[in-house]
Parts: C-alpha cells; structure tokens; sequence
C-alpha cells in the first residue's frame, strides 16, 4: 500500500478527532462577526475556499480566500487563517510575517517544529493527520472539518459517509476514461478545485474544474464518450442529462461532498496504477515549497 492510500483510508478518524478538537482550540479560530481571510498553497487554497463559501453561508461574517502569493494586503481583517501543512511553505510564512503585530493570525499545521509556530499569533496542531505522502488528503480534509465543526456544520453523518465512500465500488469504466470535469456549487466549487489538482498530482491526468454552471457555458464541448463529468454536491436541474446526452459518463455526487472527495482521492490513486505511475511520487513535485531567497 502507497503512503497515499494509507492516509486517505485514515480519513473518518482524523475526522471524527477533529470534531472533537473543535471546541478545545474555539478561542484561536474565526469569532462569529469577525471579517477574515483565509490563505493556503495548492490543496490549502482550495480548502480556504470552501471554508470562505461555508462561513459565509452560515452568516458568521464576510471571509475573503486567498492563495498565500496572492494575498491582498491592502485589505483590512479582523483576522488571517493560514493553513499549511508542512510549516514551511515560503509565501505562507511571508503573509504571516507581515502581517505580525497588525493583524491578529491563527495557522492550522500539522508539524509543531517549524517555523509557523512562532510567525503566527495562535496555531492548531493537528498532527495527528500529518502525511508523508506528497499529495495532500488527509490533512487538508481534517482542516477543513475542523472548520466545519467550529462552524456547526458538521455531524456524524459526514463520517459515514466517508466510510462508505472508502469501502464502495468505483462507478465502472471511471478508471479507463481519458479526461474529468469536476463541478461544485457554493463552497463545493474549492472540493472541485481540489479534486482536479488531486488527480493531476497523482496520475497526471487530464482533468478541468469548474463551478456547475459555469461548465454549460463552454467547457461541456470536450465531453464526450469516454469523458466523465463528476458533480460535488447537489446538482443544477437538467445538467445530468445534458452531460448523458453528450455520450460523457456523468457521476452524481450522492454523499457529503467531503467524502466525494475521499472517493476521488481513491480515483487518483487507481488510474495512477492503471498507467503504471506511483502516486508517492509525483512529477516534478515536492512535499514542500521552500522558496531560494537571493
């Protein structure tokens, strides 16, 4: 078994933990009111922004998401979320230098000896959902239902669901198609966005995300007999049989979308050896991105 594999199947309990950790860190994450942002790299932007779309859904105050290199300091928060796995990624580290000392900061890492410990204000270890792989899964999913948590968003139900997304088939001949459109809505467009960038780390695959209705205004021309489209969450009326219509396989989203997400994890690592590549070793990548200084 690939670290990948061993991690995502961890995933239901690194969640049900997280759950619990929610009230015990409640002082260091986002008061209800509070405007803030939430900054990320890769896999952890894509969380900030289903965590932006979440809190906002929730009325909890207005919450901006940003990739780290893109922050926009010019904008003033009540507070800066930074989420980062490894502690070390340069532009995180950056944004919470310059912000110390003007705003207040929180970061949710997974290594307690680096250096994010001391450039944020607060700082929630969940090391127990650390990887050695580097195609984030677990992590990033255990942060974010941290913040669901916090939110009040989550239930036991979502961990069920992740189990069954762990222990159910693949739809058939999902493995063997040659391009995927992953769709989301709300603060499942980020889940979508990360479902695509999962799949290209691990298997190099061909994939494109998009907000539901976006992908009708364009992006379903490619799809076609031996395409699939997935859906993250509840679907547009009509789009499932437009995308049928096409010849495209369509695969609803009929669990939590996290746990979709689990279940595209487990897709990434299934064409990933069906086209002989290992997922423990992505191209070109690396488990960190530290950032040469002149």
């Amino acid at each position: 078994m690939t670290h990948v594999e061993d991690e995502l199947t961890s995933q239901p309990e690194c969640w049900t933990r997280a759950a619990a950790e929610a009230a015990r860190h409640a002082d260091a994450l986002p008061a209800a009111g509070e405007r803030i942002a939430v900054v990320g790299c890769g896999t952890s932007y894509f969380m900030a922004q289903a965590v932006a779309a979440l809190r906002e859904g929730a009325g909890q105050g207005e919450t901006d998401a940003f990739a780290a290199s893109e922050f926009a300091h010019g904008r003033s928060y009540d507070r800066v979320v930074a989420l980062t796995r490894s502690g070390t990624t340069t532009e995180v580290l950056d944004v919470l230098k310059q912000l110390k000392g003007r705003t207040r900061t929180t970061a949710i890492t997974a290594d307690p000896a680096t250096p994010v410990m001391a450039a944020a204000d607060e700082v929630v270890v969940l090391d127990f959902a650390d990887e050695r792989s580097v195609v984030q899964t677990r992590f990033a999913t255990t942060a974010l239902t941290l913040l669901r948590a916090h939110l009040g968003l989550h239930t036991d139900a979502v961990v069920a669901d992740a189990r069954t997304a762990l222990s159910t088939p693949l739809p058939e001949g999902l493995v063997e198609c040659t391009q995927f459109s992953f769709l989301g809505r709300g603060w499942t467009v980020g889940l979508a966005n990360e479902a695509g960038l999962k799949m290209r780390e691990a298997s190099l695959a061909w994939t494109e995300a998009y907000p539901a209705m976006e992908y009708r205004h364009g992006p379903i021309s490619i799809t076609t007999h031996g395409t699939a489209t997935w859906m993250l969450g509840e679907a547009p009326e009509g789009l499932a049989e437009q995308v049928r219509q096409t010849g495209g396989l369509w695969v609803p989203g009929a669990l939590d979308p996290l746990a979709e997400l689990v279940r595209v994890q487990r897709l990434a690592v299934a064409v990933a050896a069906a086209r002989g590549l290992d997922p423990d070793r992505p191209r070109h990548l690396t488990r960190s991105v530290i950032l040469a200084r002149p």
